[in-house]
């Protein structure tokens, strides 16, 4: 869809809206240009309904939903007052367009929970309960997600503290570790479980979160007829890390490293979003070349997961060659990235503005190598890992489902295009000059564990297309925008004149003003979609980060995808979600 016919949409959308729901539902300009659109709580449900089955656009996706605490907020002109917002951030896919809907809220308001028509918001409900202390009224099950039973508090209110110097000494007394132990103990009641059936004594085994098979501290409780799943609940947040919260001590400079940890697979490719959105805030424009560079170093990341995830789904499913073989690419791989950004998964090396320093000599020789040597690599994969029956038979029929489930469920990504889905933010909405590159967008039909990894298994082919036209057609000029308030400025510069080197010393430290305003920006990170919503009050630092990840609504839908299959078949399962914890708990 062209700008003018997304811009058409979007007022069409804007003004349906209003005449449906009121005088009350108010319009909020923003920076990206989503519509932004104020409804009042009670109408919640009905705007939702509205826009999943009745509008001529239809949002399929619930992408995203949040809180922000607005209390502490100084630049709110032409927005409601209130001391909390829910905001709901919807995308038509049929319609290609987006949409950001608002609902005002006092301190100890609720608003109704929309879970029974995205089922996706059951868990973004959850979170913004326990970080916010938001409450949604006839939620299924409105308890803490992310944080310990007993924590005392809601971590991304503004008076909750962002430090643990700003804490008391922790104290682990008998009577709290008591506490502690007791909140923990399992009861199948209260995992929504019954201890029996008519004939059936239910068996009750937990996997995780300490098992291999789980790829990283995450567990399920799983409630077992013989070795048949009929219910398994994910529990999550024991890699909860308040990252969002460490975003509003940091500024926008500061920040980027944080941002490696989130797919801690993906590299610069979490640094990718935030920086745009930066970028876009700001104002700055950002050289062609830093732009391509930047495409480069992130299919490389590309690449290492998708790696990881191909050796490690054929070692889940019984395959132990395959994992030595692909890590030894992973490494040659890493070899290549450290020389040209000095780290290796976790460089840190997009800059507010472009990249950290130009390309080394000889760049271009290494990864032109890195490319001739890899097709040939995949095709000896493919017939040790795709074409083995035992892996097909392990894998095919398992854990399926359709585009409309995925979408119900905030899948994205691969997993969604191996249901027959050919959306890929590259080609849909091209960001960052993907629209100068030849490549094609891999889907599947079957949307079973086999599809989700013979999709990703493609992608890696076409990254190696994309990574070789950067290396043959790589634009000269600066890897940097000479914008002030890109950060830091380009180093050669600053021995001109005092007034340089003192912006620079300043843009180091305390990094740009942005002026005030909210913006979104989404990219096809390695696992699905990952945006970064900033809001900006016109200082140094971001006054609120959400961070959207694709690993937290996948793990959301295993319960969905499980039940009635075997112990065994949930571990395929789990390996062709392709998640990473940090993902999921940031």
């Amino acid at each position: 869809m062209s700008e003018a016919e997304e811009l058409s949409a979007s007022n069409v959308i804007v003004a349906d809206l209003t005449q449906r729901f009121g005088p009350d539902a108010a319009v909020q300009e923003t920076v990206d240009g989503i519509p932004t659109i104020w409804v009042d709580k009670a109408q919640i449900q009905d705007v939702m309904r509205y826009l999943k089955g009745e509008s001529a656009t239809r949002y399929e996706l619930m992408f995203d939903l949040s809180a922000i605490d607005e209390r502490a907020r100084q630049n709110r002109e032409g927005q409601p007052d209130s001391d909390f917002t829910v905001f709901y951030h919807m995308i038509s896919l049929s319609g290609d367009t987006d949409l950001r809907i608002k609902v005002a809220l006092e301190d100890g308001e609720s608003v109704d929970s929309i879970e029974s028509i995205y089922p996706v918001a059951n868990w973004y409900e959850r979170e913004a309960f326990d970080m916010f202390g938001m409450k949604f009224d006839d939620h299924p099950n409105l308890q803490r997600i992310l944080t310990p039973a007993l924590w005392e508090g809601h971590p991304l209110r503004k008076e909750h503290p962002a430090r643990a110097t700003e804490m008391d000494p922790f104290e682990m007394t008998p009577e709290f570790q008591k506490a502690q132990q007791d909140a923990l103990r399992f009861v199948p009641e209260d995992w929504g479980m019954s201890l029996e059936a008519k004939h059936t004594d239910f068996m009750f085994l937990n996997l995780g979160p300490n098992h291999p098979s789980v790829h990283g501290v995450f567990r399920i409780a799983l409630q077992l007829d013989g070795e048949i799943i009929v219910e398994a609940v994910p529990d999550i947040g024991y890699h909860h890390r308040a990252s969002e919260k460490m975003s509003e001590r940091q500024s926008w400079h500061t920040y980027i490293p944080y941002t490696d940890r989130i797919d801690y697979l993906g590299g610069v490719m979490n640094n990718l979003p935030y920086v745009m959105n930066v970028e876009k805030m700001a104002g700055i424009e950002v050289p062609e070349r830093a732009q391509v560079i930047r495409i480069m170093m992130s299919e490389f990341f590309r690449i290492a997961s998708h790696l990881l995830f191909y050796g490690t789904f054929a070692q889940d499913v019984g395959q132990m060659s395959p994992v030595f073989y692909m890590f030894a690419d992973r490494e040659r791989l890493f070899s290549i990235v450290e020389a040209i950004t000095g780290g290796r998964m976790h460089p840190s090396w997009f800059r507010i503005g472009g990249v950290s320093q130009d390309l080394p000599d000889g760049w271009d020789k290494m990864i032109l190598d890195f490319c001739d040597y890899m097709p040939a690599r995949l095709d000896h994969y493919d017939k040790m890992a795709m074409q083995n029956k035992i892996l097909q038979r392990r894998t095919k029929g398992i854990g399926t489902y359709n585009t409309q489930e995925g979408l119900d469920w905030g899948i994205t990504g691969a997993s969604l295009r191996a249901t027959g889905s050919d959306w890929d933010l590259r080609k849909k909405r091209p960001y960052s000059m993907y629209d100068q590159f030849e490549f094609d967008v891999p889907t599947a039909d079957a949307g079973d564990c086999y599809a989700r990894c013979e999709v990703r298994v493609e992608e890696i082919r076409q990254s190696l297309r994309i990574i070789r036209q950067c290396a043959e057609n790589m634009p000269a000029g600066d890897y940097k925008s000479r914008h002030r308030s890109a950060t830091p400025p380009l180093k050669e510069r600053t021995m001109q004149d005092i007034e340089t080197l003192i912006h620079h010393f300043l843009n180091v430290s305390w990094g740009p003003v942005v002026p005030p305003g909210e913006s979104t920006t989404i990219v096809e990170a390695t696992k699905g979609w990952n945006s970064y919503y900033s809001v900006s009050d016109g200082g140094t630092m971001t006054y609120r980060t959400r961070i959207r990840t694709p690993s937290f609504p996948a793990l959301q839908q295993i319960p969905l995808i499980s039940r009635g299959f075997m112990v065994a078949d949930l571990i395929a399962i789990i390996a062709s979600i392709d998640f990473v914890m940090a993902d999921v708990d940031r």
